[in-house]
């Protein structure tokens, strides 16, 4: 089994390093990452097994790194580690494996490893397919966000506004990315718009002559752009 860790404190990388040789057994840590970005990077470029991802980390933290590196096909399992226990209920919320509070104890990390060998890739994945996430940072703080709570997107300034069923939040995400990330589930409609097409309920005109994209159990009406009016009648005649 080919293992990463990911901390940003290299003698807590080290000493995790080492109660895993002192396991023994077919383990193998293959890759280390000092933060979120280089182990999204280095994840992609080596794939492996299993990730030991810490949470807090400069930059990107681990739960968002958790939920970039859970999309790969097939996924790696997760186990995040710690010192902070209120973050157990947002780890498994990124379908992670296992949650080790630090100072790492060597019987918790061997059940871990154990739990981990036990868990198939293609189940991993399948789990991770369960719902889809985007991360919205304030208040110093992250928000999560469920794909299947989202109304639309909007490109504001340097961010992009994401309208969903808590309210609006925003996200780091352009949207050419989040258009190449979910082309099944979102559409756009402007130029500045992706909608996601499982709740789009209509089109009706405005005062203006002009089209707009209106939703069942939200008053938003959005603008859609005379390019993108055929794309959207194509899809509510499909539905």
């Amino acid at each position: 089994m080919k293992l990463m860790i990911v901390d940003d404190e290299a003698p807590a990388r080290q000493r995790l390093r080492g109660l895993i040789s002192e396991l023994g057994g077919d383990y193998e840590v293959t890759a280390e990452a000092e933060n979120g970005e280089q182990a999204v990077a280095l994840s992609e470029a080596h794939p492996v097994d299993l990730v030991f991802m810490d949470i807090h980390m400069p930059g990107m933290d681990g739960l968002e790194a958790a939920a970039h590196i859970s999309r790969q096909e097939p996924p790696p399992a997760i186990i995040f580690i710690t010192a902070y226990s209120e973050h157990a209920l947002d780890a498994f919320e990124v379908n992670a494996v296992d949650y080790l509070l630090k100072p790492i104890r060597r019987q918790k990390l061997q059940a871990a490893l154990e739990k981990a060998t036990r868990l198939t890739r293609p189940l991993v994945q399948k789990e991770a397919e369960a719902e889809t996430w985007l991360t919205s940072r304030y208040r110093g703080g992250v928000q999560r966000i469920a794909l299947s709570d989202v109304y639309y997107f909007r490109a504001d300034s340097k961010y992009v506004m994401v309208r969903h069923g808590g309210g609006e939040s925003l996200l780091e995400d352009s949207l050419v990315s989040l258009e190449k990330r979910f082309p099944q589930e979102l559409l756009r409609i402007h130029r500045s718009m992706l909608v996601r097409t499982a709740v789009i309920s209509g089109l009706v005109k405005n005062l203006d002559g002009g089209v707009q994209v209106v939703f069942a159990d939200i008053d938003d009406r959005l603008d859609v752009s005379r390019r993108h009016v055929p794309a959207v009648r194509r899809l509510l005649n499909g539905k």
